[in-house]
């Protein structure tokens, strides 16, 4: 298993388009969210047991809401848990959640179980990366797939979305390339509406913008057909082609703000074919 060491969190930012201040109080903030979550005030009021006139006063200023109104409502917009820290400042109260390092020794235990699901997995590829897709720990599966990638593309912070599309990385590799980076460019698209991250943005803008490689174009059909039952990434590997599906998994509730941006990405076989190979490689 090999771990990375994890690279800086990602700092909150503004939309794409323009959001508020946070200098300007709360209120704005609040109202960002809830727009951007395409819910009325009195939508908004009903779910969180209050009234459309307090949302109305909190939203413009005339009102201060209590702490845990603020958590209550951001909980019903699904705003993100770095993000309650900023809302709770704007407030004038305490950031709730901790951002601890994930090589803090508080966080050891998750650490330890990080490191024991990932190489369960094993020799299925098994990763896991942090809000910008910063790859903080993965199997042996992955590092047997980036066999033979330009060292520069593996230096830490270790980039999933880099090396994928990258044209010195996964990139030419990949058959099914443009119906896999229509899917990760999706994904970030996603994260992003979610998030409002700059950095996250930078990135998208940074990875859509290399070009697709020539060997990366669409393929024909493997001459087995396979009815897949998710879109698989189909990859060159040692003279065969494998073929992966994408599974993602996140904490549930989680405290703290490290934790929250963390993802667990495993690679499971799509066809017998692969899982084949893949159990005979183990053996």
């Amino acid at each position: 298993m090999a771990t990375v060491p994890p690279a800086s969190p990602v700092s909150p930012s503004p939309s794409p388009s323009p959001a508020p201040s946070r200098g300007e109080g709360v209120g704005p903030l609040l109202r960002a969210w809830r727009e951007q979550r395409r819910v009325s005030q009195l939508d908004l009021a009903l779910r969180a047991g209050s009234s459309a006139r307090h949302i109305s006063f909190v939203e413009t200023g005339r009102a201060r809401p209590s702490e845990e109104m603020v958590l209550r409502l951001a909980e019903h917009l699904d705003v993100p848990v770095r993000e309650r820290n900023a809302l709770l400042l704007a407030a004038g109260y305490a950031p709730r959640f901790p951002e601890t390092p994930l090589d803090d020794p508080a966080l050891g235990a998750l650490r330890e179980g990080i490191e024991r699901l990932i190489a369960g997995f094993e020799p299925y590829p098994a990763l896991v990366v942090n809000a910008l897709y910063d790859v903080v720990a993965a199997n042996s599966g992955v590092m047997e797939l980036i066999e033979g990638v330009p060292r520069s593309l593996l230096e830490p912070p270790l980039n999933a979305m880099r090396l994928a599309l990258h044209p010195e990385g996964l990139a030419p590799r990949i058959r099914n390339l443009r119906q896999w980076r229509g899917h990760l460019l999706g994904q970030m698209e996603r994260q992003i509406a979610l998030r409002r991250s700059a950095p996250l943005r930078a990135l998208y803008e940074e990875v859509a913008a290399y070009p697709v490689p020539d060997t990366g174009g669409e393929c024909a059909e493997p001459e087995e057909a396979v009815a897949y039952f998710a879109l698989p990434m189909r990859i060159e590997h040692r003279g065969r082609t494998l073929s992966f599906v994408s599974s993602i998994s996140t904490f549930n509730t989680p405290m703290d703000v490290t934790v929250a941006e963390l993802a667990v990405e495993t690679l499971l076989p799509a066809d017998p074919a692969t899982a084949k190979y893949l159990q005979s490689q183990a053996d």
